[in-house]
């Protein structure tokens, strides 16, 4: 067993504080930009519906740097490494700002996505490091607060920034946030490391990235890089090859990335597939809500903002009753439900219009947010509830990952049936742009409706016996 390691009282009395700094930078930064995205593409002399690459290059970056992050922690220390993830998210927010074309504003974003995918796992492995079990339940709810007021208040904040001072604001935002960050960890955060070396799986890691690399290109191929459909097929063809030579290697080594042992445990295998389809749906809705808004029902940036306030209270209202209704019901039916719901709302998002009575779409709103953070809630719970101890942390990093993954996969979705659906889509398109997000939020809720056939895979016992794992549920 490590020892837990011995720190000052002013260490664990600050330390929530500080890891709570960095969950809402990144909760902040995640949702304020989306209201952002027509002025900036009208900046930057770019269609707003083909501006999603400025958010899956970030979520990608994510995703391709979360499985690492434990392992650099362990070798270089977790002050060393939390210090820079702030300092480099910090500095991609300011190259962010300083963009003047959309490729830089992608490749800043690639920097910004360094830091901020080191963030979060590094944060709540120095909060499972320092304090002992039995007050993990109190601290991780604390430090994920911030975590969920950065969608509150970040679509609102990003429509007044763009509306009345401009765009860059909302990356400047972060530079202070991030001094104050920088500050506190190199006077607050310990300096732990792995008690024994442990070899990472950097042929994994590769062949792994590269999968979720080529399958997302070839998604975005088909939207915003305008590629020939023989190279999306070749894209695709090659992440497929890839993710099938890992999974065939790590049932073959000791000390792979993730152990395909992982799916013998039935919740984690069904909550991780259901993770990776369902969130397609949900994950574009951040990103076509504010777009629908202000492309094609006409809003300003702050009205638009200030009309995804319903959505981001309703998510933590939601929180509230997730647990209990679980408990009664069970996971089975409640994802099932719920998925199925989810799906219902996404495609009803097709029937709004320039005529729909506002505290109608408000209300609209308020259910997707709600049936949205349920759908987290107990997705993420019901994948890791079963895992023991040894498993806990790499079904955990996993989990993570595919979170990261469908979530960048869904926007990169959206994208490409708006470019498909509008006028220049072939025998496809539309008209209208309205008439384009219409046919977008009707498949993107096909899709995620199909998704409810993974969860009825559970039985309806799975997932009833506590377990000690389930404190390691992720909010997001």
């Amino acid at each position: 067993m490590p020892v837990r390691p011995v720190l000052s009282p002013e260490t664990l009395r600050w330390l929530p504080w500080v890891v709570a700094i960095a969950f809402f930078m990144q909760s902040l930064d995640g949702t304020i930009l989306n209201t952002a995205l027509p002025d900036m593409a009208r900046d930057l002399d770019e269609n707003p519906l083909r501006m999603q690459g400025v958010i899956v290059a970030y979520m990608l970056t994510v995703a391709l740097l979360i499985p690492a992050s434990g392992w650099i922690a362990d070798r270089f220390g977790t002050k060393k490494i939390f210090f820079s993830a702030i300092l480099l998210f910090s500095f991609g927010s300011l190259l962010c700002a300083l963009s003047g074309t959309l490729n830089e504003l992608i490749g800043a974003r690639i920097v910004q996505g360094l830091g901020g995918a080191l963030m979060l796992p590094i944060g709540r492995l120095v909060v499972l490091k320092a304090y002992p079990r039995s007050e993990l339940v109190r601290i991780m709810g604390f430090i994920t607060i911030p975590g969920l007021l950065g969608p509150l208040i970040g679509p609102t904040m990003g429509g007044w920034m763009v509306q009345y001072l401009s765009w860059h604001w909302i990356f400047l935002i972060n530079l202070p946030v991030g001094v104050l960050g920088c500050w506190a960890v190199w006077h607050f955060i310990p300096d732990l490391r792995g008690s024994e070396r442990t070899r990472f799986d950097g042929l994994g890691f590769v062949l792994f990235g590269a999968a979720m690399v080529f399958i997302t290109i070839a998604m975005e191929g088909l939207g915003e890089l305008h590629m020939p459909h023989l190279r999306v097929m070749l894209l695709l063809f090659a992440g497929m090859a890839c993710l099938a030579a890992y999974w065939l290697r790590a049932g073959n080594i000791s000390n792979p990335l993730f152990s395909p042992v992982l799916f013998k445990t039935k919740t984690f295998a069904v909550g991780i597939l259901g993770n990776l389809f369902a969130r397609l749906g949900s994950g574009a809705l951040p990103f076509l809500v504010p777009l629908l808004l202000q492309v094609a029902l006409g809003y300003s940036p702050s009205q638009a903002g200030m009309s995804m306030l319903p959505l981001a209270a309703a998510a933590m209202l939601a929180k509230w009753v997730a647990r209990p209704l679980i408990e009664r019901v069970g996971y089975r039916t409640v994802l099932t439900a719920n998925t199925f719901a989810l799906g219902l709302m996404l495609a009803s998002m097709g029937l709004v219009t320039e005529h729909t009575p506002y505290p109608l779409l408000l209300s609209m709103l308020a259910v997707l947010g709600a049936i949205n953070s349920l759908q987290f809630t107990a997705m993420n719970t019901v994948t890791l509830i079963d895992l023991d101890d040894a498993s806990a942390s790499s079904g955990n990093s996993l989990l993570s990952v595919v979170a990261q993954l469908s979530l960048s996969l869904g926007v990169a979705c959206a994208g490409a049936l708006l470019g498909g659906f509008t006028g220049d889509g072939g025998n496809d398109g539309v008209d209208t742009v309205l008439g384009a997000f219409q046919l977008t939020f009707l498949t993107v809720g096909i899709m995620a409706m199909l998704a409810a056939a993974i969860f009825l895979q559970l039985s309806p016992q799975d997932g009833r016996k506590p377990k000690a794992n389930s404190e390691h549920e992720l909010e997001h």
